[in-house]
């Protein structure tokens, strides 16, 4: 935290003040955690505040509810965070209520209504632990603009003293992530502070900088894939950008590359002229008739030397375990002294070769720091290989992200203070300190 002036946790005064603290706890879907991750990486926060005396009110978003099309809110126990509070009471042997609102057809909720002032009344008596509030994107003003977003975060200021941001992968500029830092004392918790300490190892990584990256848009990464190949040694490809930067290159086609993923594709390819031999390309491909698995006689390797232009392929869905055992890509990985990773190589959950082999090939340099993207990135990790998995969140040559976009964001912008979080709570820091 050194090269930026953000105010942290350890320099509030939490005792006897009610804290809401904004987290990313979005783990769940239809209704199931899949994976705690990102709730036991708060977990010493939430420690620190109540050791000190502080009263909790968490807050996060749970996928999106919101249609954005018709602008309707679909309020449903898919998107509830009940199993979240359901998670942390075992866990921590607390005990959280979830404040329940009016809800306008299919509108959201509208406000915080004065009902939940029975339960913070609760709270700092000291008859329940802590309050978790509603899925943040079931009330209208979490992602609006202008002043019924400012509504929405002054209504949530109101519960509070403090304001506490842990939630690093939520990078949005949003209601309950920036506009309420203008209302309260805000401040960074533990792991907020740790994921900035982690990404100054990109942006001044030890080199060979070696970075991986995968996706199924090419629109979602394109700034961060310009960024990334300006700053790293090697740059290695895979998922729909890796199939839509070989059709751009080397003028064939394959199923399901859409226009606007070629047309970013092609401007990516212009722009990787200027670092001759940064992209690493993967030689051999794995091309399927369906999309269900890998049916026998229904799927081919191919190396990509061999494929003519204008040759027109199905569904490429995943790398093939052989591109990780060509010498030359052997040779970047083991040679990298830090390896930064957002990637899953194959179509989920059928595809897996390649991530396998990625992840595998990974960890056999036993000397490069290893920063992992959260998100998909940690959970086919956690799910093809757990050992693996395991073993990395002990690992001190490991790090894993808990928002694998915000890491890209971040990157894109060539500091952290370029996230709209992180500057709310240095704009805030500057009004404590007048």
């Amino acid at each position: 935290m050194e090269n930026i002036n953000i105010p942290t946790i350890q320099q509030a005064d939490l005792k006897g003040k009610v804290v809401l603290v904004r987290v990313d706890h979005n783990v769940v879907k239809n209704g199931v955690i899949h994976d705690p991750y990102r709730i036991d990486a708060t977990i010493g926060t939430l420690f620190h505040i109540i050791s000190k005396g502080g009263k909790i009110i968490l807050m996060t978003h749970v996928g999106r509810p919101k249609d954005k099309k018709t602008g309707e809110i679909n309020i449903s126990e898919k998107t509830s965070v009940q199993p979240i509070v359901d998670y942390i009471q075992q866990k921590l042997h607390i005990s959280l209520k979830i404040p329940e609102f009016y809800t306008h057809d299919k509108q959201g909720y509208q406000s915080i209504e004065t009902s939940v002032n029975h339960l913070i009344r609760e709270l700092k008596e000291g008859y329940i632990d802590g309050i978790y509030l509603p899925n943040t994107r079931w009330f209208a003003g979490e992602e609006a603009k202008g002043e019924e977003a400012e509504r929405f975060a002054n209504q949530l200021a109101g519960l509070a003293d403090i304001f506490i941001n842990d939630a690093f992968g939520s990078w949005q500029a949003h209601a309950s992530t920036v506009q309420v830092s203008k209302y309260l004392p805000s401040y960074a918790g533990f792991l907020m502070q740790k994921e900035i300490a982690n990404l100054e190892r990109i942006y001044h990584p030890e080199s060979p900088f070696l970075a991986v990256v995968a996706g199924s848009k090419f629109d979602t990464k394109i700034d961060s894939l310009f960024a990334l190949l300006e700053k790293a040694d090697f740059l290695v490809l895979g998922g729909v950008i890796y199939n839509a930067y070989l059709c751009a290159k080397y003028h064939f086609t394959i199923k399901g590359i859409e226009d606007d993923d070629m047309q970013h594709a092609l401007e990516f390819v212009k722009f990787a002229e200027k670092f001759p031999g940064k992209i690493i390309e993967l030689q051999y491909i794995i091309e399927s008739d369906t999309m269900e698995g890998m049916i026998d006689g229904q799927h081919r390797t191919w190396n990509i030397k061999d494929i003519k232009p204008d040759t027109s392929l199905n569904y490429v869905l995943d790398i093939a375990k052989a591109s990780f055992m060509e010498s030359a890509v052997i040779e970047v990985f083991h040679q990298a002294k830090t390896i930064f990773v957002n990637a899953v190589m194959g179509y989920t959950p059928y595809f897996n070769e390649g991530t396998i082999a990625l992840d595998e090939l990974i960890d056999s340099n036993i000397n490069a720091i290893k920063l992992y993207g959260g998100g998909d990135t940690m959970q086919e990790l956690k799910r093809l290989l757990p050992g693996l998995y395991i073993s990395a969140l002990d690992s001190p040559n490991y790090y894993i992200f808990t928002g694998g976009g915000a890491v890209l964001k971040a990157i894109e912008n060539g500091t952290t203070t370029g996230l709209a979080p992180v500057k709310a709570l240095i704009e805030s820091g500057e009004k404590l300190l007048k």
